[in-house]
């Protein structure tokens, strides 16, 4: 069973996604939040699965609150809601540690299957929507700032491990890189957990924020 926390601060649109999520077997809404600091010590407490965050909210917002979730190390993943596909808070919640991002109109089923691949330890791409965001916030860094980022990556893998986070970074999945490389897909998932652990990352999405942030991948190329 999934469990889900819903934290937003309509209380209309929390009593959809718990009408929606409480038709499915293996889901269950284990409690609601309208503000940020309220899903900080829900999560601590309840220790769900998955955390649906709202980013615009009064007080402590999403972002924030993201942030204090991740950094606390515990168990729960946390999906961003926004109502916006090009949000400069949603880039700020995936460099938080976020595990993905889903509009707030999206239907039903890839709604579910977002919390499903989230809950799975995996994270949500949205190919598109995520090469536009880091299209327009990633070039803010200092050129310093990304060449280190980029010694680091190139540091720390073999070049086998780097021609799959360049995979990654293009979104693809396991299965796509498996038959690009000729490799098997358990030899993939192993190449995968070896460089989120070398890079101190914990899903794909922040490894796509690095590869782009690095310049290890730049927008031509993806």
């Amino acid at each position: 069973m999934i469990s889900v926390l819903l934290v937003d601060d309509q209380a209309l649109l929390r009593m959809g996604f718990r009408m929606i999520l409480e038709e499915e077997a293996d889901l269950t809404v284990l409690g609601e939040a309208a503000d940020g600091a309220t899903a900080i010590s829900m999560t601590a407490a309840l220790k769900p699965d998955v955390v649906l965050m709202d980013v615009r909210m009064p007080g402590v917002d999403g972002i924030e609150a993201t942030t204090a979730i991740v950094a606390a190390n515990g168990p729960s993943r946390v999906l961003i809601l926004t109502t916006y596909d090009l949000d400069q808070y949603v880039y700020a919640g995936l460099r938080a540690g976020a595990s993905g991002f889903l509009l707030k109109d999206a239907p039903p089923t890839e709604l579910l299957g977002a919390i499903r691949t989230v809950a799975d330890g995996d994270a949500v791409l949205a190919p598109t929507t995520t090469r536009r965001l880091i299209d327009r916030f990633v070039p803010l860094l200092p050129d310093p700032e990304q060449a280190s980022r980029r010694d680091r990556v190139l540091a720390a893998l073999t070049d086998r491990e780097r021609e799959v986070f360049r995979l990654i970074s293009a979104a693809k999945s396991n299965r796509e890189i498996a038959a690009e490389m000729h490799l098997s897909e358990s030899t993939v998932k192993i190449h995968v957990g070896h460089i989120l652990a070398k890079l101190d990352l914990r899903d794909r999405i922040q490894a796509v924020v690095l590869a782009y942030e690095s310049r290890f991948i730049t927008p031509e190329e993806s």
